[in-house]
């Protein structure tokens, strides 16, 4: 296992209209480090989002799809994405706000 910081576990945010539409709920979308553990998502976020408390952490692999060019295959990168709830008495996260 990798020896991450947690400034290095989350990579960027997802947003798409499903992950724009689960905010109501308070569930948040980022494309986090493949090498990333679940408790290790949960204390980047608590640790990078002021006032925020994670009830629970989701996490999925994608897979890289097969891309062609020409005669040559190849596969572009797999990511791994999480999504974070967010307990009710937490601050929402300040980034999703202007989206």
């Amino acid at each position: 296992m990798a020896d991450l910081k947690y400034y290095d576990v989350i990579l960027r945010p997802v947003v798409t209209e499903k992950s724009m539409n689960e905010m109501a709920a308070k569930k948040y979308t980022f494309y986090v480090n493949p090498d990333a553990t679940k408790s290790q998502i949960k204390e980047a976020v608590e640790k990078m989002f002021d006032g925020t408390e994670v009830e629970f952490v989701n996490t999925m692999n994608l897979n890289g799809k097969k891309r062609r060019r020409g005669m040559v295959f190849g596969r572009t990168a797999a990511k791994k994405k999480a999504i974070v709830k967010l307990t009710e008495t937490s601050k929402d996260i300040e980034i999703f706000q202007g989206l």
